[in-house]
């Protein structure tokens, strides 16, 4: 077994790295493949419920007995700005190979998936000094009640494939501010990267145990998650998946958090501008080959200008530059492998079936890779293409009568099972933002698409998730409440 070597065509790494060792695992291995050429770029190990009882008894005894308990906020803090500096120094590296694992574009990796981890580690390296974990207040019988927020304990983090650092790093962030352990769980399309992370760990000067990792499948997964001594779980994935996580945690009375899918509205005004929103909406639609869950993959459009908008936005995706995601000049790269890619060529195929239009792209390419030329179907609300996540680099436009007001707008964005994030253009700031409270999500960009800043909280409504990550909120949720009455 290597660990990430200086220079080899291919990276293996072990099932579990617990207290700051790797080793473990059943014997069995997960191929981890080029989504660009199909090639085999590295393989993980998968570790075993063995491996998860010694991750998760590491992060114990770090709770209670390494001096990771007597940290101070201060010293925490002080902690995660050294991590996201270790980060920033290997953010070249980093962001190499995840345009290998993933497929991000390069002129997309560094910023996509490198320093919106390093923003986030930052962000909460800056809130958690002055974080009220402890305050005082009168008592109702006429004594004083000293009020703390104490560490929930052992984590378990469940992160996904698409963007793993950056999520990674919204849940060790809130996690170590409030003074809990973790255990971090990757998904075996892309865990090369959160070796690095184990890295730029281990510089920082965690105390052994404070972060650890197992690696593996579902079972993996499932061992962690159900696993008594661990105090919380928190997940980002699929809807689906997440569902059946909240289940087990309830009847477990386990806490657990959620973010989970999307399918994002992004509201276009009959004043907007027309060349600085389309270049937004592209953006919003098709960053990491629109495989994210924040992706703005709902353009509702006005009437009376949806011909122009449609227009200018169709062509300006069909410009977009198709490839090597290792090219800078490269826009969109495959998807992350076969299964994605054919569900992708499934719903467009689906859409077709229910009288929707591409007005461009949506072909599968042939050769090697898994890519789908970024696309633009004109569809309604009500068809599938519209409702339901499609985790690839497809825009579906619907318009709105604004004769009938901003609220026909509104009405349809809401009108989904979702509610993660949304946008509003407007040349009026301050009407796009009256819009934008009236939306059913978790946060909502004005002329951009800003959907997340790393010292606000981030998470949905409905079927998006349950919880916050980001800002002083995101620590809430990693928490116990103890009241001392006196």
């Amino acid at each position: 077994m290597t660990l990430l070597p200086e220079s080899a065509d291919m990276i293996t790494l072990a099932a579990s790295y617990v207290a700051g060792k790797w080793g473990g695992g059943t014997g069995e291995q997960f191929a981890v493949t080029s989504p660009a050429t199909g090639e085999r770029i590295g393989a993980v190990g998968a570790a075993g419920a063995g491996d998860v009882d010694a991750a998760v008894a590491a992060a114990g005894t770090a709770l209670v007995s390494s001096p990771w308990r007597d940290f101070s906020p201060a010293e925490r803090a002080a902690a995660l700005s050294r991590l996201a500096d270790a980060l920033t120094a290997r953010k070249g590296e980093l962001a190499d190979l995840m345009t290998a694992e993933i497929g991000s574009p390069r002129k997309w990796s560094t910023f996509g998936q490198v320093l919106t981890a390093v923003g986030a580690l930052r962000a909460y390296a800056a809130i958690t000094p002055d974080y009220p974990f402890e305050s005082t207040r009168p008592s109702a019988t006429g004594g004083t009640v000293t009020v703390s927020q104490l560490p929930v304990g052992v984590v378990g983090a469940i992160i996904p494939w698409n963007t793993p650092l950056f999520i990674a790093a919204l849940k060790l962030g809130p996690a170590l501010s409030a003074g809990c352990t973790v255990v971090l769980k990757p998904s075996p399309d892309a865990p090369l990267s959160i070796g690095v992370l184990t890295k730029a760990i281990e510089e920082a000067g965690l105390p052994d145990g404070v972060v650890n990792l197992v690696n593996g499948g579902t079972a993996t997964g499932a061992a962690l998650m159900s696993h008594p001594a661990v105090d919380k779980i928190s997940f980002t994935g699929s809807t689906t998946v997440g569902a059946q996580i909240a289940a087990a945690c309830g009847s477990q009375i386990r806490r657990c958090s959620t973010e989970l899918g999307g399918k994002s509205a992004a509201i276009v005004l009959p004043d907007a501008a027309l060349e600085s929103t389309v270049s937004g909406l592209v953006g919003g639609v098709m960053g990491n080959n629109g495989q994210l869950c924040a992706a703005l993959t709902r353009i509702i459009l006005p009437h009376s200008r949806y011909d122009e908008f449609t227009t200018a936005l169709t062509t300006a995706v069909a410009g977009l530059s198709v490839g090597d995601p290792a090219d800078r000049s490269t826009d969109i790269g495959p998807l992350i492998n076969e299964s994605a890619r054919d569900r992708v060529e499934g719903f467009l195929q689906r859409a077709r079936g229910e009288g929707a239009t591409i007005l461009t792209g949506g072909e599968c390419l042939t050769g090697p890779g898994w890519f789908v030329t970024p696309a633009v179907v004109a569809a309604t609300n009500d068809m599938e293409i519209a409702r339901e996540e499609v985790f690839g680099p497809v825009a579906v436009v619907i318009t709105y009568d604004d004769a009938q007001g901003d609220s026909a707008a509104v009405s349809i964005a809401n009108d989904s099972k979702y509610g993660l994030v949304g946008a509003v253009w407007s040349a009026d700031g301050d009407r796009a933002a009256a819009v934008a409270s009236r939306l059913r999500v978790g946060s909502v960009a004005v002329n951009s698409t800003a959907v997340l800043d790393f010292g606000s909280p981030f998470g949905g409504f409905k079927q998006s998730g349950i919880g916050r990550e980001g800002g002083p909120e995101g620590i809430a949720g990693f928490v116990e409440y103890q009241a001392v009455i006196r």
